[in-house]
């Protein structure tokens, strides 16, 4: 008598072979990674170097990305780039002065080092959608071993990632990811709010945004369509924020992106429109689970900070979260913004898998994360970054 046949997992990177999972699941992570496949390196984001494929296991569909060991793409495919690349741009950012910049340089050369000893930019991402915050609420660690084995079989000198996972967005993901045998490694402290009829909606900073959002007299839509034009703006305000404001190793989204991420139901926009119906503000929505976050942000840098545009454009994705019971993933940055507004701080982790590497690197890998536990933990916790 035999026993129930292990579960397959298809790895897909051909257009026509992902557009036939399109038509039978007609789900986002399919219509998100075909577009990928259709387009030429960075026409949908000018900084990214990753190779796509669709992992599906059953009704279930990831998006994976597929990074070779080169350095300098965005950081949301790049590892190098986001604890080492990033991490120098923050400094500056943050404005470390004296010995503070000194140490901190001198730190990041010695992870730099290791994380190159590493080889950690040969890496495969899963359920990864090119995002600050790739949610995996709707994932909750069905088929995580049998997805891994077809990652490291494919893949047998990468390491197996997933970005994002904490115990409070995905709990049963995060708990999988630990009895599946993989390393976390803390990444970055974020801000959640669990109930936002409690904790959000009566602070008095949420008030004093509702009435500038009342003052600024912009028309709020949720966009059914996007328009070229639209994707165009949309594009337009994130860059200033995020790009020109803070740093490069952001993901350099162009309108192409913008229409793909709403027309796949990957992200939803709300935007915020003056009176000759140019676009002010910009909050687009992931949804994942029973959770929203808003990693495509934006606003006119450009106007006087005394119209609030910022606050507005975050009041936007909260309000719809409030009124559509989702509980807010607010990334990481602008503590004292989001804790004002009834936020509490989360650690988020970056799972590696290695078991299946040599010795040196498998240790190695054990060892940074150890590592990164004991001090990274604790200076996240206490500088609020």
């Amino acid at each position: 008598m035999t026993g129930p046949l292990p579960p397959v997992v298809r790895l897909t990177d051909k257009p026509a072979e992902v557009s036939g999972d399109l038509l039978h699941h007609a789900g986002p992570a399919a219509r998100f990674v075909r577009g990928f496949l259709e387009q030429p390196e960075g026409a949908l984001i000018e900084n990214c170097h990753s190779r796509f494929m669709l992992a599906s296991l059953g009704e279930l569909n990831l998006p994976i990305t597929i990074e070779d060991g080169r350095e300098g793409g965005t950081y949301v495919a790049s590892p190098h780039s986001a604890y080492v690349l990033y991490a120098r741009d923050e400094i500056d950012i943050l404005q470390l002065g004296g010995a503070s910049r000194l140490a901190a340089r001198a730190t990041l050369r010695v992870l730099e080092s290791v994380l190159r000893a590493l080889s950690i930019n040969n890496s495969v991402h899963i359920d990864n959608w090119m995002l600050s915050t790739s949610l995996h609420g709707h994932w909750s660690g069905q088929g995580l071993s049998a997805i891994r084995e077809a990652i490291t079989r494919a893949f047998p000198d990468h390491l197996p990632i997933i970005r994002n996972v904490d115990d409070w967005s995905c709990p049963e993901l995060f708990a999988s990811l630990k009895s599946d045998g993989w390393y976390l490694m803390p990444a970055r402290q974020i801000w959640v709010t669990d109930d936002l009829d409690a904790d959000w909606r009566p602070r008095s900073h949420v008030k004093s945004d509702k009435r500038a959002a009342r003052r600024a007299g912009l028309t709020i839509e949720e966009l059914e369509v996007m328009r070229d034009s639209d994707a165009v703006r949309i594009a337009e305000l994130y860059r200033q924020l995020y790009l020109d404001r803070y740093s490069s190793l952001n993901p350099v989204y162009t309108p192409a992106f913008v229409k793909l991420a709403h027309d796949s139901g990957a992200l939803k926009f709300i935007v915020g429109r003056s009176q000759d119906g140019e676009i002010m503000v910009s909050s687009g929505m992931r949804i994942a689970g029973d959770t929203l976050t808003v990693p495509m942000l934006g606003y006119d840098t450009t106007r006087p900070q005394s119209e609030a545009l910022y606050r507005i454009a975050s009041l936007l994705s909260s309000e719809w979260a409030l009124d559509h019971s989702y509980r807010h993933h607010g990334s990481a940055g602008a503590g004292t913004f989001k804790s004002n507004r009834g936020a509490r701080s989360q650690i988020e982790y970056m799972a590696v898998y290695a078991q299946h590497l040599g010795m040196r690197r498998r240790l190695g890998i054990k060892l940074l994360a150890n590592t990164l536990e004991r001090t990274m933990v604790p200076a996240l916790r206490q500088n609020g970054w």
